[in-house]
């Protein structure tokens, strides 16, 4: 293992039984066909997970919905960005000569998904208790409280706030298509609302840009139309 690794793992405070997958998160598409999005589609979940348990924990007072604005808060790019600068991630970043050249190991959708890919190597390497107690050292230095729900909420909240409050279903995401080379992807989102038939489309440097965009435009179209929607027969 690179020396590089050999630090990061000290500061994530997880030595990992099986190096190889701390290799593979941090292995963005650009350099190899083993690259970590599956490993960031799994640390995403558990992120969540974990992330949940603790407020569940510290704000014991709070409803559901301030609970979910405080959370999309935590683990929205921002918040993941600006934690894997604090562990020097993109030391140990392996990408391809092209996302070298453009600046891809500054990029915050690049260093957000490869700490959610971190968070799920240790999920697989030592289990769940080992991968939420990363999260909390990862948050340790952030005071919550019930203020945080008042932070700007971004687009995928406020939509399932909307739907929540007519008792419908949450939105479901998929990526209708890619575009442009690996180290410079365009990501179309369709963002589903099942209960009314209805979907809308975005586009995003990353996954999650796009959902976000996807999601920006059903809540526009739903406020848009909100006094002639009806729902289809069950």
């Amino acid at each position: 293992m690179s020396p590089e690794l050999v630090a990061l793992q000290k500061r994530l405070g997880h030595e990992f039984a099986h190096p190889r997958l701390l290799e593979r998160a941090l292995t963005h598409r650009s350099f190899s066909s083993d690259h970590n999005e599956r490993l960031e589609f799994l640390g995403d979940s558990v992120l969540n997970l974990a992330v949940s348990g603790l407020l569940f924990e510290k704000l014991d007072r709070l409803p559901e919905g301030d609970l979910s604005r405080i959370r999309a808060n935590l683990v929205k790019q921002d918040a993941l960005h600006q934690m894997a600068v604090g562990l020097s991630l993109s030391a140990g970043l392996r990408l391809g000569d092209g996302e070298k050249r453009s600046g891809g190991h500054k990029r915050p959708s690049i260093l957000a998904d490869a700490l959610e890919a971190v968070i799920g190597a240790v999920y697989l390497d030592a289990g769940f208790d080992a991968a939420s107690d990363l999260v909390r050292r990862l948050y340790g230095g952030i005071e919550l409280n019930a203020q945080m729900s008042a932070m700007g909420k971004d687009s995928k909240t406020d939509l399932q706030e909307w739907l929540q409050a007519r008792k419908m279903k949450l939105p479901q995401y998929r990526v209708v298509a890619t575009t442009g080379e690996a180290h410079r992807q365009t990501f179309d989102v369709e963002c589903l609302v099942e209960e009314l038939q209805r979907g809308e489309r975005g586009l995003g440097a990353s996954r999650r840009a796009g959902e976000q965009a996807a999601a920006a435009a059903m809540l526009q179209y739903l406020r848009d139309h909100e006094a002639g929607l009806t729902r289809p027969p069950q």
